[in-house]
């Protein structure tokens, strides 16, 4: 295990229930309603992490390092849509929260290189999945110089759709590792327990911008479903893929390795990995047509532990 000091304890803020809205369009809870938000140019030590940073957990393990296989290219990729989408931007508030959200997501993506660097360096190739991951993100989802006019905003409007469904997954994420006890009593690696804190953390602190601005773009119902529809069970075999590839490579477990199900329900009750099942409540929340991100997650939690994560602080010095 690594000597570095140990994570910061979460701030246990009490759960808000999911308000009821009346009638009309959503908006923001009062929590929400005046944060700005500002990257945090963070670093992390990996010199001294293990293979298997939760202790005897090879599958938990690389069921999370699936985040470091997608993010990179995926929050690149996060970055050039919105930058791309800045221009149709009318509202001045949401332009301000679309420049915040481009500078966190361009931290998170290089915080998570470094993982895929260790990786490589303890004989784990990522390569052969993220080039992969490369071409969904720079071929299949880029914007297309051959479109212009109202096709050209028609095909970036749905790239942002994409990434509002995205964005609800990784605030559940965010959300979910923020309480996850079951982490801290497994004695995970206190540098990896804090980056995916200190990265849920954002996540849920930023996790309106990308839905506020498909609905700026395109408040039509139809569109928010049909890009849920497409974008869950991708991401689903992205991951379930990704689980069996790190699995197979690492040197540690050998070709024979492969993750079952039954090993991830019996982890996600250890609280060591999020529950199926409330993954697809948070999945069937968001196709309400009363739906808005700050009905998931709390705020203040997320910014007391950005107040209190190592990294986060270390970057403020």
């Amino acid at each position: 295990m690594s000597s570095a000091p140990p994570a910061a304890p979460v701030p246990r803020i009490a759960r808000r229930s999911t308000p009821t809205l009346a009638k009309g369009p959503a908006v923001r809870t009062d929590e929400h309603r005046d944060l700005a938000l500002n990257p945090r140019d963070v670093r992390f030590d990996w010199s001294r992490l293990p293979m298997h940073w939760v202790p005897d957990e090879p599958m938990a393990t690389h069921t999370m390092n699936v985040l470091h296989l997608l993010l990179p290219e995926g929050e690149r990729w996060f970055v050039r849509t919105f930058q791309e989408a800045l221009p149709l931007i009318t509202d001045e508030r949401l332009r301000e929260d679309v420049i915040g959200f481009i500078g966190q997501e361009s931290v998170h993506a290089e915080a998570h290189q470094g993982v895929l660097d260790l990786l490589l360096a303890k004989g784990l190739d990522p390569a052969p999945f993220v080039r992969h991951v490369e071409w969904l993100f720079h071929r299949v989802l880029a914007g297309r110089d051959d479109l212009s006019g109202a096709a050209g905003r028609e095909h970036l409007i749905e790239r942002v759709g994409i990434i509002a469904a995205v964005e609800h997954f990784t605030a559940f994420l965010g959300d979910w590792v923020l309480n996850a006890g079951g982490l801290d009593r497994a004695g995970v690696d206190p540098v990896m327990l804090d980056l995916l804190r200190w990265h849920g953390a954002e996540e849920v602190e930023h996790r309106s911008v990308a839905y506020d601005l498909l609905v700026h773009l395109d408040p039509s119902y139809g569109r928010r479903m049909r890009t849920m529809v497409v974008t869950g069970p991708v991401l689903t075999w992205l991951w379930v893929r990704g689980v069996r590839f790190l699995m197979r490579a690492d040197p540690e477990l050998g070709e024979a390795a492969r993750p079952t199900w039954r090993e991830y329900v019996q982890a996600s009750r250890r609280g060591l990995l999020p529950g199926l099942t409330g993954a697809a409540r948070s999945a069937a929340r968001y196709v309400k047509p009363r739906y808005h991100p700050t009905q998931e997650g709390s705020t203040r939690q997320a910014v007391a532990y950005l107040a209190c994560s190592p990294a986060a602080r270390a970057a403020a010095r």
